[in-house]
């Protein structure tokens, strides 16, 4: 809440805090390029896209064509009414929704997007916290000027916003706080804008299935079942010495203050980073004997990107990580903190590749990554450029 001081004392203001979900993002993305998709199951994930494959006559296979280990990136709301979902094998949608069709995904083209409904929104609403490509918190508060239909309108002018400047249609949760605003904002999709006031958290959260709180995750919602709490309501009516002799002090706290719409966190315009990683998860699996030079040659370029990255946040890091994942799915990281920090991707090689000889490399890889953390602001040498 909003403290102000009076003559009479201190009274607390109405938040109002909204949550903005860009609908079904990167299909949606895609549906501006192949506008005769529209209205059709479409699944976006697999392979990557290359330049050379963005033709507009390009001919894509449906799901009965495929045969991979990838997984669903995102699907239109046609195809999730097959039971396909964010996530998914592609193999087994292949059994759901056959017909679907499957778009490589274009996340150069998503973040393009991003930026600019995101500026679409500033320009209305500037108190943003960025949650990702495709999700952010608005506080609304002096906006609407403690009013829900002034609310109302400033969310009905930022959907108008978005839409004007990408073509691209969003939902809006707007709430006394972020957790039920997050909550709200799945209500109406798409193209749905929610306003949601305290006393409405009986007869419109308490219904929704626990694992609908953000933060209830599915090892919490086994165990919450096992206990007989299946929905928010459920859990709202348990009582909260009985919920932390469950999952602790701090966890149980919350759980019953989640449960009864509570929560105090301001929307955060601006926070330092603690880690910058670049990774890439490749086309087919690489044999670290057989496709020493690809590997090299891609382990060379992720620091050489993470070096840029560095320096455009105008921060350098002392601790860098290497992180890899076999064909097993099996994920290993090491790390290694240098004396100096730094953001030189010569630097940064040198010393992921101390990480790199820490890890065993006796099987195939389909995913390798880069990280610095320790981030500090401070002068260094830019990023290097080597290729060796």
């Amino acid at each position: 809440m909003v403290v102000y001081a009076t003559r009479a004392g201190l009274i607390k203001a109405m938040r109002f805090i909204a949550h903005l979900d860009m609908d079904a993002f990167y299909a949606s993305v895609e549906l501006l390029r192949y506008p005769r998709f529209r209205g059709f199951p479409v699944v976006i994930g697999g392979r990557g896209r290359r330049e050379a494959d963005s033709a507009p006559d390009t001919v894509f296979p449906t799901l009965r064509d495929y045969a991979g280990r990838g997984v669903i990136t995102t699907a239109t709301y046609e195809a999730r009414t097959f039971g396909v979902h964010s996530g998914m094998g592609l193999m087994k949608a292949a059994q759901l929704a056959p017909d679907a069709l499957l778009l490589p995904a274009d996340f150069e083209r998503y973040r393009h997007y991003s930026r600019l409904f995101k500026a679409a929104v500033r320009a209305i609403a500037p108190q943003i916290e960025d949650r990702g490509i495709d999700e952010i918190y608005i506080d609304l508060t002096d906006l609407a000027a403690g009013n829900w239909e002034q609310a109302r309108q400033v969310a009905l002018d930022l959907q108008r916003a978005v839409r004007d400047q990408t073509g691209l249609s969003c939902s809006i949760g707007v709430t006394p706080n972020k957790l039920l605003s997050k909550l709200a904002s799945e209500l109406n999709k798409p193209s749905g804008i929610t306003l949601l006031r305290s006393e409405e958290i009986p007869v419109r959260i308490w219904p929704l299935p626990a694992r609908k709180l953000n933060g209830i995750g599915p090892r919490a919602s086994e165990r919450l079942a096992a206990l007989g709490i299946h929905t928010i309501g459920d859990l709202a009516a348990m009582d909260q010495s009985r919920l932390i002799g469950q999952f602790g002090r701090s966890y149980g706290a919350w759980l019953h203050a989640a449960a009864h719409g509570r929560d105090e966190r301001s929307v955060v315009t601006h926070s330092e980073p603690q880690s910058i990683s670049r990774e890439t998860t490749f086309d087919r699996d690489l044999h670290p004997v057989y496709d020493k030079a690809q590997l090299s040659e891609i382990f060379t370029s992720l620091c050489v990107k993470l070096s840029q990255d560095l320096a455009g946040k105008s921060v350098v890091g002392q601790t860098i990580g290497v992180k890899l994942r076999y064909d097993n799915f099996r994920t290993v990281t090491r790390d290694r903190t240098i004396d100096t920090p730094t953001r030189d991707s010569r630097a940064i090689r040198r010393a992921a590749g101390e990480c790199l000889k820490r890890i065993p490399l006796d099987r195939r890889i389909r995913l390798l990554g880069i990280k610095a953390s320790q981030l500090t602001n401070g002068d260094a040498p830019g990023p290097g450029f080597l290729f060796e």
